[in-house]
C-alpha cells in the first residue's frame, strides 16, 4: 500500500537553484509547497528572503544553498554565505563540502570547512541545521564511508548525496551505504536526478529521510494518480 500524499510531501526539499529562476519563480515554488505541505523550499541565498516572505506563519522551512556547486570555495566565503542566509530567514542550509580535499586526504581541513559553516549557522539561530553535501559521484566507496564520518563529527545533522549538478545523482545504493556509516540520529537527504514516485519511494525504503527535488509536484501527481 502507498503511503498517504502528506507522507510523502513532508520528505521533499522542493527545490529550485536555477540561476534564471526570477523572484516570479521563486513565489510559485513557495505556493507550490505550501499547497502540497513540503518539509522546505530550497533556494539559492540571494533568494531566501523572498521565499522567507511568502513562507511566513507556515510550517514550511526555508533551505539555502552554501558554497553550492562546487563546493571548492574559501571557507570563510562559504561560512559567511551560509550566515548570511540565516539571518534573511533560512533555518536549513544544504553546504558543498571540498570535494578536492577529500581526495586529498585532508580530513582535517574538509572537518574544518564543515564545522565553521555549523557553527557560523549556529550563531546566527541555535536551532538551524547544516546539511552536508558529499557529491557521491565523484567518491569511491572509501571516501564517501569517510566523507560520512568526518561531516557527522563536524557537527552536520544530515548527509546529502548530490548537488544535482555533477555527472551523475544518487542511488539506491549510496543510501543505504551513508545508513550503515552514519548514526541513527543523522538525517539522509537523497538529491540529483530523483524526479519519479517510484525513485523517491525506492530512497526512502533505503533510509533516505529527506528527497531534494525540483520534480516535487510532479511526485504528487504520480501519487494521486496511482491511489486512483
Amino acid at each position: 500500500m502507498l503511503a498517504r500524499p502528506e507522507k510523502i510531501a513532508c520528505f521533499i526539499d522542493h527545490t529550485l537553484l536555477k540561476a534564471e529562476a526570477t523572484e516570479k519563480d521563486i513565489l510559485s515554488l513557495c505556493a507550490e509547497a505550501l499547497e502540497y505541505r513540503f518539509k522546505s523550499v530550497c533556494v539559492n541565498p540571494g533568494r531566501v528572503a523572498a521565499a522567507a516572505g511568502a513562507l511566513a506563519g507556515s510550517e514550511v522551512a526555508v533551505c539555502a544553498v552554501a558554497g553550492f556547486p562546487l563546493g571548492a570555495g574559501a571557507t570563510g566565503v562559504k561560512a559567511a554565505e551560509a550566515a548570511g542566509a540565516v539571518r534573511a530567514g533560512a533555518s536549513e542550509i544544504d553546504m558543498v563540502i571540498n570535494v578536492g580535499l577529500l581526495k586529498d586526504g585532508r580530513d582535517d581541513l574538509v572537518h574544518n570547512d564543515v564545522r565553521m559553516v555549523v557553527e557560523a549557522v549556529a550563531a546566527e539561530n541555535p536551532g538551524a541545521l547544516v546539511k552536508a553535501i558529499i557529491e557521491t559521484c565523484y567518491l569511491t566507496l572509501a571516501e564517501k564511508k569517510a566523507a560520512c564520518l568526518i561531516c557527522e563529527l563536524a557537527g552536520a545533522r544530515f548527509i546529502k548525496t548530490s548537488t544535482g549538478t555533477g555527472p551523475a545523482g544518487t542511488t539506491v545504493e549510496d543510501i543505504k551505504l551513508i545508513r550503515e556509516t552514519v548514526s541513527p540520529g543523522t538525517g539522509i537527504k537523497a538529491s540529483g536526478g530523483i524526479k519519479t514516485l517510484d525513485q523517491a519511494l525506492k530512497m526512502i525504503a533505503a533510509g533516505a529521510t529527506r528527497i531534494g527535488t525540483s520534480s516535487g509536484v510532479s511526485i504528487m501527481k504520480q501519487l494521486t494518480e496511482r491511489q486512483k
